[in-house]
């Protein structure tokens, strides 16, 4: 075991580290997930899929289902670690659906809204 001293944003923290073996690193590492086949390609029509990029809560939603956007608009606000995150439309369009609301909790790549 070898113990270290680790100084994060001016605090102090000590840690220990065990070394372990080769054989036991491989038995602990996790199992890679069989790659994903490539997506299909949307069907004309079906909007790009705006998801969330991190988790977090959804501050104010900006947007609503019908409504025509521009590229760059804000469609939503999402708080994350205590920082505003601006979420923009990608292209300009029409929004074709909403699938979060204001207090919503979101993780990695969850659907938050459609523009087409």
């Amino acid at each position: 075991m070898k113990n270290y001293r680790v100084n994060v944003n001016g605090t102090e923290y000590e840690v220990a580290i065990e070394e372990i073996s080769a054989s036991e690193a491989k038995a602990a590492a996790p199992k890679a997930a069989p790659a994903a086949a490539p997506a299909a390609p949307a069907a004309a029509g079906a909007g790009e899929k705006i998801t969330a990029p991190m988790p977090g809560n959804i501050l104010s939603v900006n947007v609503s289902a019908g409504q025509t956007v521009k590229s760059g608009e804000v469609l939503m606000i999402l708080e994350a670690m205590k920082m505003e995150n601006e979420i923009m439309a990608p292209k300009a369009g029409k929004v074709t659906s909403v699938a979060v609301q204001k207090g919503s909790t979101v993780a990695t790549g969850d659907l938050l809204c459609t523009v087409e």
